[in-house]
């Protein structure tokens, strides 16, 4: 009975395997979608040489005042086109940005007068003395230092600032003069702005800046001809220009 047993198993798995053996082969598994590989952008880099223009508005400010308590005003004008244009280095580790920028600027109004003052006691021409302002173009060498958030730059800057003929000038008896006999006059700035690199090395900003010159100290020679002013002191105090511009830089290696 056992040998009857073994011998129908026997046939049994043999014909399971002839069977199978007649099956068609199992499908391939389907092939896998090649990974899809998403390129990711470059960090802009704010490193690099740069030049650009820019234009906006200046306000020149300022007073005079003398030591024979006769004379105290001020010299304002109001917005005043200018416009040139600026050359300067960034370098970029991590996000922060350091650099160095000269900037050139011409003014489009440079000659800026106060109200006239009457003298006391005096009549018939030549009693009136004002003064004017004149300034020509701006100067200016400063260091920036920055935050990038990738193409968005936010920077303060400072340094040195010089500006051509930029003198009060006392005006009366049909002669003129200067407070400051120089051709330029020295002072510091400090700004600050916010900068965005729209196209490949292209970039815009919008700046603010603060410019405070040295003051003045001016004794009225005996040969003025209005003699009643031979003798004063006039000083200059509160000089300063502001200006906002908007501007456009190429950069050179900027990524």
């Amino acid at each position: 009975m056992k040998r009857i047993f073994v011998t129908a198993l026997l046939s049994f798995v043999a014909g399971g395997a002839a069977l199978a053996a007649d099956l068609p082969p199992a499908a391939p598994p389907p092939p896998r979608a090649p990974a899809v590989y998403v390129p990711v952008p470059a960090a802009f880099s704010w490193t690099g040489f740069y030049i650009g223009g820019n234009l906006g508005a200046g306000f020149n400010h300022g007073g005079i005042a003398d030591s024979f308590g006769l004379y105290n005003w001020g010299v304002n004008n109001q917005a005043t086109f200018v416009g040139g244009g600026q050359v300067g280095a960034n370098y970029q580790f991590n996000s922060f940005v350091v650099g160095i920028e000269g900037d050139f600027d011409w003014f489009a109004n440079n000659n800026n007068s106060g109200g006239g003052t009457a003298i006391p006691g005096l009549g018939g021409a030549g009693t009136t003395i004002s003064g004017t302002s004149s300034g020509r173009w701006l100067t200016t060498v400063t260091g920036r230092l920055g935050y990038a958030f990738d193409r968005v730059l936010v920077y303060g800057k400072g340094g040195g600032a010089w500006v051509g003929s930029n003198n009060l000038t006392l005006v009366g008896g049909g002669a003129s003069v200067a407070i400051s006999n120089s051709n330029s006059n020295t002072g510091w700035v400090a700004g600050a702005g916010v900068e965005y690199a729209f196209f490949n090395n292209w970039t815009a900003k919008v700046e603010y800046d603060y410019v405070g010159l040295s003051n003045n100290t001016f004794t009225v020679p005996g040969t003025f001809p209005v003699a009643a002013v031979a003798g004063d002191v006039f000083s200059t105090s509160n000089r300063n220009i502001q200006m906002v511009t908007v501007g456009v830089n190429y950069l050179f290696n900027g990524f």
